[in-house]
C-alpha cells in the first residue's frame, strides 16, 4: 500500500548538530496545519552546562528509539538534517516496524564503522583539524560563529544572527563515533532532499551516492541553503507533505 499526501502521516523530526527541537518549529507547524502529527525531540547535550562526556552516537540513537518506543510510534516518516542523517538511519535500521520512511534533508547518510567525521572531508589533515578542535572546546565540536553563516545566501541578516544565538556546541563523541548499521543504507526506505544553488546542481558525497541506488530510494532537489527549515520553512513542508512513500 502507498502513503499518499492526503493521508494523516506522523513525522518525527530530529535536528542537525548544534541545535534542538526549536530549529524545526516553523517546519513542525506548516505540517501540523495540514493535518499531520509531528514529534520533535532535543537530542542530549544540546545545553551549554550538559556534561557531554559520556554522550556519544548512540546515545542519539537510542533517543530516538525511545521517543518512538515510548509513544508507540508507527507508520513513522522519520527526518533527519545534516549530523542527525547519521542517527535517523540507523534508527530506521534497527526499527523497520516503527520506521516507514527516512528522509534525509542535506545529510549525511550512516555506513557501518564510519563517523560524520570519517565522511566530513577526504583530507585527513581537515578531519584531523576537527577533531582537534573538540578537544580543544571542552569535548564539544564547536559551532559556526554568525560570520561563518553569511556565506548562507538565503539566510536574513536576522535568521543568522537567530542560528548563531542558539547553537550550542555539539557533543563531540556523537561526529566521531562509528555508525552501526546491521544492513546497507541503500535497503531503506528513503528520500534524499539535496539543497541546490541556482544552477540546480544536485552534488551528492560519495556515501550518499552509493546509498541512492537503491531501489527505494529517491533524490529530490531543494533550492536552498544549508538550514531550509529556517530560510524557506513553507517550501520544505510542502515537500515533506507530498512525499509518495512506497511499502
Amino acid at each position: 500500500m502507498t502513503m499518499h499526501a492526503d493521508r494523516q502521516r506522523t513525522y518525527v523530526l530530529v535536528p542537525g548538530a548544534w541545535m534542538g527541537a526549536w530549529v524545526w518549529d516553523g517546519v513542525a507547524d506548516g505540517l501540523r496545519s495540514r493535518g499531520h502529527r509531528v514529534h520533535t525531540l532535543t537530542l542530549s547535550g544540546m545545553s551549554p552546562d550538559d556534561d557531554v562526556a559520556n554522550i556519544g552516537l548512540q546515545t542519539h540513537v537510542g533517543e530516538v528509539i525511545s521517543l518512538l518506543n515510548d509513544r508507540d510510534l508507527r507508520d513513522v516518516i522519520l527526518v533527519g538534517h545534516s549530523y542527525s542523517g547519521i542517527v535517523v538511519g540507523q534508527v530506521a535500521d534497527r526499527t523497520p516496524d516503527r520506521v516507514a520512511h527516512t528522509v534525509f534533508i542535506q545529510a549525511f547518510v550512516p555506513s557501518d564503522g564510519r563517523s560524520l567525521i570519517d565522511d566530513w572531508s577526504d583530507d585527513a589533515k581537515a578531519r584531523q583539524g576537527e577533531i582537534d578542535a573538540i578537544t580543544e572546546n571542552g569535548g564539544r565540536w564547536p559551532a559556526p560563529p554568525a560570520e561563518g553563516l553569511a556565506a548562507e545566501p538565503d539566510l536574513t541578516a536576522a535568521q543568522q544572527q537567530w542560528l548563531a544565538e542558539r547553537f550550542v556546541g555539539q557533543p563531540g563523541r556523537t561526529v566521531t563515533e562509528p555508525a552501526i548499521m546491521t544492513r546497507g543504507a541503500e535497503e531503506l526506505s528513503a528520500t534524499y532532499i539535496a539543497c541546490v544553488g541556482e544552477n540546480n546542481d544536485v552534488t551528492l558525497s560519495a556515501p550518499v551516492t552509493a546509498a541512492s541506488q537503491g531501489s527505494s530510494w529517491t533524490v529530490l532537489s531543494l533550492r536552498a541553503g544549508h538550514w531550509p527549515m529556517v530560510s524557506i520553512p513553507t517550501e520544505l513542508v510542502e515537500v515533506l507533505d507530498s512525499l509518495v512513500v512506497p511499502s
